[in-house]
């Protein structure tokens, strides 16, 4: 990363987090603490109104605002990709959100015109309407710790009444599936959202339980797949 790209995520961060100490500025832009010292030098130096407190950590004057935003080429074939995936894939709600951010960033970007029909590398398919649909009642239930009730079709072509307490949403190029707790079970388990035939809101509440944390499920996810690659030889380079 170039060191103007490194100042300007810098000032981000600041402004974001303000205040925030310089360990944890090293640990987000990947430098060392002596480095980010010099970093702040020369930010005000250039003008910047940086001002740090012992014990607190940095913050900027409330009256700063940033200049307007500028991409590079790459930057911007990868934006108009990133939200063009986005609204092909994603729910209706999601959708139109990636299409609103892309003019209200279109807005702000001096230097190069954004028209996402004029781009050269382009994100083709799209979701189906009753995916889409399920996909906004999951993230719904997500944001909001809620229960569902879900009809599941397996591959072999069983189908089952589950009760999860889903956690993430996740695209697999082509696929969603949604990482839960399954009461059934009382295990984690991965549900292709295009398998599910019909999804209604339960009723019963979130039990007081550890596991039902986005986090644990990552954890567990990335220990099964680490015990895979360890055992499985046909997976080693």
């Amino acid at each position: 990363m170039r060191k103007a790209d490194r100042l300007f995520q810098l000032v981000n961060l600041i402004r974001v987090h303000q205040p925030i100490s310089a360990e944890r500025l090293a640990n987000r832009i990947g430098v060392s603490v002596r480095s980010i010292y010099r970093y702040i030098d020369d930010l005000s130096f250039s003008g910047i109104p940086i001002y740090g407190t012992a014990g607190v950590g940095y913050a900027l004057d409330a009256d700063f605002e940033l200049p307007p935003l500028t991409l590079n080429r790459i930057e911007l074939d990868a934006l108009m990709l990133g939200m063009e995936m986005l609204s092909a894939a994603a729910d209706n709600d999601l959708s139109a959100a990636a299409r609103t951010l892309l003019s209200k960033i279109s807005a702000s970007i001096v230097h190069h015109k954004v028209d996402p029909g004029t781009a050269t590398i382009r994100a083709l398919g799209s979701t189906p309407a009753s995916t889409r649909g399920h996909l906004a009642i999951l993230r719904r239930a997500i944001e909001n710790a809620q229960a569902l009730k879900i009809t599941y079709t397996r591959l072999d072509g069983a189908v089952s009444q589950r009760l999860i307490f889903p956690l993430g949403l996740f695209y697999w190029g082509g696929k969603w599936t949604v990482g839960s707790w399954c009461d059934v079970r009382a295990a984690y388990r991965d549900f292709r959202v295009d398998r599910i035939a019909s999804i209604t809101i339960a009723q019963q509440p979130l039990p007081d339980n550890p596991a039902l944390d986005l986090q644990a499920y990552m954890k567990y996810q990335a220990s099964q797949w680490q015990a895979i690659t360890t055992t499985d030889s046909t997976l080693s380079v």
